[in-house]
């Protein structure tokens, strides 16, 4: 029997004469990272404010990493040239390691986090991934800014960090919250995200979207 799985994301805070490093270890890693052993599921991610999707949100000196591998091979992931290269051009690195608690939808055609987890009580990951219909864009960053501004405040919220595969149409969230009752206050009870959710199902701006929720098992950095 394989080991179980785990989710792991790297955030790597990097120097301002690195940036150059990073676009292209973006391009050359995402092969790269799909060949380490145990990996079943990984992307290299641009990191943003997450504050209107659109290019100018971009974090030039944040990009990350999720992986989903099993746990018999975290340490030599964690241990191999791969993140370490990462690390060597980094101010800062934070790693967080994730039990899926639940997780509907699709990442490029699969569903990389329907792994058995038990719930938990602690703080909570939540990751939201989208991919926008190209004639939908305009339409869907009108609708974002009272979304952002509702999480931005939102009780519980300890971090957010927009995330994407590309600066337009492959956009999403990692938000990282004290407990699981804060987030779903927030998913469904803000005013501002319920306008959100029926435009979305009027509008069908998705080409393929993805909500996941995680226990959060360890966080170090």
């Amino acid at each position: 029997m394989s080991a179980p799985a785990v989710t792991v994301i790297y955030f790597w805070k990097i120097k301002s004469r690195n940036i150059a490093f990073a676009l292209v270890r973006m391009a050359l890693d995402r092969g790269a990272l799909r060949r380490v052993k145990g990996v079943t599921f990984a992307k290299m991610l641009g990191t943003g404010k997450g504050e209107t999707f659109t290019p100018r949100d971009a974090d030039a000196n944040q990009w990350g990493a999720l992986i989903v591998i099993d746990s018999a091979n975290l340490q030599a992931l964690d241990n191999s040239r791969l993140i370490k290269r990462w690390r060597a051009h980094s101010l800062s690195e934070v790693r967080y390691l994730l039990d899926p608690i639940s997780s509907h939808g699709l990442w490029a055609k699969v569903n990389p986090f329907a792994y058995s987890s038990e719930k938990s009580d602690g703080e909570i990951v939540a990751i939201t991934r989208a991919r926008i219909k190209w004639f939908q864009n305009f339409r869907f960053w009108r609708a974002v800014p009272p979304v952002t501004a509702s999480l931005h405040s939102s009780a519980g919220l300890i971090t957010t960090i927009g995330i994407g595969e590309a600066p337009i149409g492959l956009q999403g969230t990692f938000s990282h919250w004290k407990t699981g009752a804060d987030l779903r206050n927030f998913a469904y009870k803000g005013a501002a995200h319920q306008v959100a959710i029926a435009a979305t199902e009027r509008h069908q701006w998705y080409a393929e979207e993805l909500f996941a929720r995680f226990a959060v098992r360890d966080i170090r950095g």
